[in-house]
């Protein structure tokens, strides 16, 4: 849009001045503000046709003919110096919205054209010498344009087309990775519950039917092996349903999830894990409340931010505080109200016991969450 409207001031600094030289005539020569008239009328249509080629066409063969008609000299006058700067414009907007074989109609209409102002201005060799260099360096320019225009766009549809193979490739291995880890974790539960399962079950069974029997003196140190067998077949439940169901968030779902920006939506990704973060006594809930919140922080910064990048930090200081940012550059001065998202994550770490805080300062948006960590010897609440 920009250099759109840089065209027509330089358009109409051109037609002013090209005019200029007739003004002392303007009363018995008004066609040529007409002329002018209906050329930027033209002008000013054209952007809204360019899904009609061959009304692009015409239009283009009417600006050439105008450019013409509108500076051709009278009995008395001379050659216009400035008829070469307006047909070196129209060229341009040849070039811009016509293929190279659609151009050759306009293009011979301002040729035919000059000539026949040439002819009628009754230039000298040396004139006719200079437009005829003048012209053929701006068609050839013209044509050179074109061509490296045409080279890059189908580089560039050949990059958009690898790029999106490259993600369909990307998300299909992904796919088939977790299907297979799927796999494996169902085939290692079957496994698990088929061996060991059974084999505590029958356990249980003959710790029972001894039990049961009388005159039997370790009635205490019976039921205590019973309990343990029964503790152990309920751990192994617990493993196999791990294993069957698997577990989309935690921290483990968060490097996923970050390789999957990363190859996708080419966001970089700094993550930093300071001592301690990734062996701290995490509960489900917990762990799924930290990825739900770093899968939020990261959308927002690819909706909003300008900046394809972000910063990750974990680190559970003490042990007993598990603490993680986002952060992402800003410009400044920058403005934010908190959406859904945020509230919601601000919403989930309150009730395990957490909070978060959002704030801009020194060119860094920043997300920061925390929550006290549930120690491995102590009951959840």
């Amino acid at each position: 849009m920009k250099t759109y409207f840089l065209r027509i001031v330089l358009q109409l600094l051109v037609w002013a001045t090209a005019l200029s030289t007739y003004w002392s005539h303007m009363t018995t020569e008004y066609w040529r503000l007409l002329g002018a008239a209906a050329y930027f009328a033209a002008f000013f249509v054209l952007p809204l046709l360019t899904k009609k080629p061959r009304t692009t066409i015409v239009l283009l063969c009417v600006l050439s003919i105008l450019s013409v008609v509108n500076l051709y000299p009278l009995a008395s006058e001379a050659f216009n110096p400035f008829l070469l700067l307006i047909q070196c414009m129209v060229v341009w907007e040849i070039i811009q919205r016509l293929s190279l074989f659609s151009a050759i109609y306009p293009a011979v209409l301002q040729i035919a054209g000059l000539c026949l102002v040439a002819v009628r201005a009754g230039l000298e060799p040396s004139s006719w010498l200079f437009i005829s260099i003048y012209v053929i360096l701006l068609y050839s320019g013209a044509v050179l344009y074109r061509l490296k225009h045409e080279r890059e766009a189908f580089a560039n549809a050949r990059y958009n087309t690898l790029i999106s193979e490259y993600r369909s490739l990307k998300r299909r291995l992904a796919t088939e990775e977790d299907s297979a880890r799927q796999e494996e974790r169902m085939l290692i539960g079957h496994e698990i519950h088929d061996s060991v399962g059974h084999k505590l079950t029958a356990l249980l069974m003959q710790i029972e039917s001894l039990r049961l029997k009388d005159g039997n003196p370790y009635h205490e140190e019976v039921d205590l092996i019973k309990q343990l067998a029964y503790d152990s077949l309920e751990e192994t439940r617990r493993a196999v349903k791990a294993f069957r169901h698997g577990d989309t968030g935690g921290l483990q779902g968060i490097m996923r999830l970050i390789r999957k920006l990363e190859s996708d939506s080419f966001l970089r990704i700094y993550f930093t894990v300071n001592h301690g973060a990734f062996s701290a006594p995490l509960h489900g809930e917990q762990s799924f409340a930290i990825y739900r919140s770093v899968q939020e922080a990261l959308t927002n910064i690819m909706k909003h931010s300008k900046a394809r990048e972000a910063k990750i930090l974990f680190e559970a200081p003490g042990g007993s505080v598990f603490r993680f940012e986002i952060s992402n550059p800003i410009t400044n001065p920058y403005s934010y109200q908190e959406g859904f998202g945020l509230t919601s994550m601000r919403e989930r770490l309150n009730k395990i016991n957490g909070d978060l805080e959002v704030f801009a300062a020194s060119g860094q948006f920043v997300v920061r969450g925390w929550l006290h960590i549930t120690d491995r010897g102590e009951p959840d609440d």
